[in-house]
């Protein structure tokens, strides 16, 4: 259609003429409300943001084992993997007030573990009987995982068999 009869038939609809698509060719337009238009569009984009990163929480105790220490970690690189920032909460009880030096170890050790996949947002504070600290991921192409879940959990398992009847 011709842009003079076009806009002859916007105007005695009552709407605008808009162009959609200016780079094809001939160029694409229709016949809408403006307004409306740009509030569809507005509401299509508001549609697409992502969702602001969500805080995941790990908590720690002062006497954890090496082995739940580590999955603990390994829970926090996923979230982080994510893109979620996660807040690392060491929680004491009775007598291990006494003992803080070894929670802010640990709580930095945390830090030092998860330094490849995240940086740190609000350094480690003593609130009460606990200490929390938040990490924010470092961008996707800067991220170096540490502790990763093992591919085949069976094999780990047989290897520590074959290691453990190679001893006896």
């Amino acid at each position: 259609m011709r842009l003079n009869d076009a806009l002859r038939k916007a105007q005695t609809l009552g709407l605008d003429l808009v162009e959609v698509a200016p780079t094809a060719n001939p160029p694409v337009c229709k016949i809408v409300d403006f307004g409306k238009f740009r509030y569809d569009i507005s509401k299509h984009s508001k549609d697409k943001k992502p969702a602001s990163s969500k805080l995941k929480e790990i908590k720690f105790r002062v006497n954890i084992d090496e082995h739940d220490y580590v999955t603990k970690v390994r829970h926090a690189e996923e979230f982080l993997d994510r893109g979620n920032k996660v807040r690392v909460q060491l929680q004491f009880r009775g007598r291990e007030m006494a003992h803080q030096e070894l929670g802010t170890h640990l709580v930095e050790k945390v830090r030092d573990d998860l330094s490849g996949m995240s940086q740190v947002e609000t350094e480690p504070k003593i609130a009460g009987r606990n200490i929390s600290m938040t990490l924010a991921p470092l961008p996707a192409n800067r991220r170096k995982r540490k502790f990763m879940a093992s591919e085949n959990p069976t094999e780990e398992n047989e290897e520590a068999a074959s290691v453990s009847d190679a001893s006896d």
